[in-house]
């Protein structure tokens, strides 16, 4: 008989050759571009303000616990409660806990209304918020960016102080009931028609009046993301025109509106948040801003919403890049660290560029939006023109990103459990929601029409260092467009050329080391690359990567 092997000799399930576990991250502390890019921006001032409380958040959303609660939220997906028990319609959406505990920390955090209740450096601390609550989840923050965004637009109504009240509260109260029982509000929008899409002027919902500024609505919205919410914008047409509108989730007598869910959307990611198809039968509703100017009365939501939609598409390259970064620290192949072969070390350095200027972007982009808030009218005019080229090319970048991060994990990457699937799915939302790239191309275009604007573009290329190789030659190619535009077929060539001048701009004004301004010069603006994998320089490589490591 031959004897059995001692059970030590036949365990084949020693782990060796895998990077440690991420564990708790200090998400602010550690983080050197974030530091960088939102700490500058803030100026000595901003920090001194907001700079604890982002350490703060960046440690209890850095928690492995709460990585782990955006994995539940996302696995087990939200579901429609059309009735109750007893057939009455309620139009519910049932979400797991760990949705709820995202919702309670991102909110009580300041995510949606720190902007507003710390206006000094405000959006670009919630900026910095929205990149840091996407490590636990990307799909939370947009009932909390819409949010964040309804508070301009409802200032045009007099009778919502209560409502702005609820939306800058910094409390999440998940339950269905009346506003006015709430602790805290949360609200989205409702736009979209099925035959219109973003020509929303095609919207068929009608509005019909019952008091001064109170309606009726009746219509089909094919897209309403986060029906939860306790108040929604919507557009509807009246005699004046298109007209902006609140929906309140309950009607003033207390009863529910006739808001009715039809189905919840099976989408592509984003699966922890609802999106939904809505019927209003009838729905009470108030006028917010003048009859007939709905478009401009809610584009200022969209505007802040385009600022978020940016903002996580550079969290998104953040967070891709530096899990590529330490995945690739701690593996080895071939008999080398994996970080050290060359053609991997060139992969990582040019996703830390690409994440880096991605940061400098948008960081630059919610600088000024404050200093617009504050007043400051050349701020407001830049805005106008880097919203949208920032919004498009951000947006369009990040699925490359995610897709070469998990390609630098290989297989282990292709798994769910290692979190870059579902930031792959994540990647391509913004450049579809809030406005497609034809569209933002398209109102690129438009604002340059007018002078001011077109002069503000053409003060911040003035910044850019002509002298530097290639940018005399970008330079050229944007003005050549610009000149002798054909209108729609040029739009995404201009749009392209000016999201890079944009971003070195950005990279020059926010205090990029110079060998990082000098490799963007030479990947993005001398040649054009079609791959990862084009910084060739040892120290530029050594650098980006060094500067985009997440964890000491």
């Amino acid at each position: 008989m031959i004897p059995h092997a001692p059970r030590t000799q036949l365990a084949t399930h020693e782990v060796e050759n895998q990077p440690r576990p991420l564990g708790d991250l200090q998400l602010w502390r550690d983080d050197l571009l974030l530091q960088a890019y939102a700490g500058r921006t803030l100026g000595s001032a901003g920090r001194d303000l907001h700079e604890a409380h982002l350490a703060a958040f960046g440690a209890s959303i850095g928690r492995e616990a709460v990585r782990d609660m955006g994995r539940l939220a996302n696995e087990n997906t939200p579901k429609l409660m059309a009735f109750d028990r007893y057939g009455q319609r309620i139009d519910e959406v049932e979400f797991h806990p760990a949705y709820h505990e995202l919702m309670r920390l991102g909110l009580e955090a300041g995510v949606a209304s720190r902007a507003w209740t710390h206006p000094a450096g405000g959006h670009i601390a919630h900026s910095a918020l929205m990149i840091l609550m996407g490590w636990a989840d990307f799909g939370v923050t947009c009932p909390m960016s819409m949010t964040y965004a309804v508070v301009p637009a409802l200032r045009h109504a007099d009778w919502a102080s209560d409502w702005n009240a609820g939306a800058i509260a910094g409390r999440y109260d998940p339950y269905a009931r009346p506003y006015t029982e709430k602790a805290g509000l949360t609200l989205g929008m409702a736009m979209t028609e099925k035959q219109g899409g973003s020509d929303v002027r095609a919207n068929a919902t009608r509005a019909h009046a019952i008091g001064a500024d109170e309606v009726e609505l009746t219509g089909h919205k094919w897209f309403c993301s986060a029906p939860m919410s306790d108040g929604f914008l919507t557009l509807a047409q009246e005699e004046a025109g298109l007209s902006c509108f609140l929906v309140p989730r309950w009607r003033p007598d207390g009863s529910r509106n006739a808001m009715e869910i039809q189905r919840l959307k099976v989408k592509l990611g984003d699966h922890s948040n609802a999106s939904s198809e809505i019927e209003y039968r009838e729905a009470y509703a108030r006028r917010v801003g003048e009859a007939g100017r709905g478009v401009k009365t809610i584009i200022e939501m969209v505007n802040h919403t385009r600022l978020d939609c940016l903002v996580a598409s550079a969290g998104h390259m953040r967070m891709a890049t530096a899990l590529a970064i330490h995945h690739c620290d701690g593996r080895s192949a071939f008999q080398k660290g994996l970080i050290d072969q060359p053609a991997m070390t060139g992969v990582l350095a040019d996703l830390a560029l690409e994440s880096e200027a991605a940061m400098a972007l948008a960081f630059s982009v919610a600088a000024d939006f404050d200093a617009a808030a504050a007043g400051d009218e050349a701020a407001g005019l830049r805005a106008r023109v880097a919203t949208p080229v920032a919004k498009y090319w951000l947006c369009k970048r990040s699925p490359h990103v995610a897709f070469e991060a998990m390609e630098c994990h290989g297989g282990a990457g292709y798994v769910e459990e290692s979190g870059l699937p579902r930031l792959f799915r994540q990647s391509p939302l913004n450049a579809i929601w809030e406005g497609s790239g034809n569209v933002i191309a398209l109102d690129l275009l438009r604002a340059l029409q007018t002078k001011p604007v077109r002069e503000a573009m053409l003060a911040m290329l003035a910044e850019l260092p002509v002298r530097e190789p290639g940018v005399n030659s970008l330079l050229g190619d944007i003005e050549e467009i610009a000149r002798d535009a054909r209108g729609e077929p040029d739009a995404r060539a201009l749009i392209e050329l000016l999201a890079l001048a944009f971003s070195l701009r950005a990279l020059i004004a926010l205090g990029a080391p110079a060998l990082v301004v000098e490799a963007f010069i030479r990947t993005r603006i001398i040649r054009t690359r079609r791959h990862f994998g084009a910084v060739r320089l040892d120290e530029a490589q050594k650098l980006l990567i060094g500067r985009a490591r997440i964890a000491a």
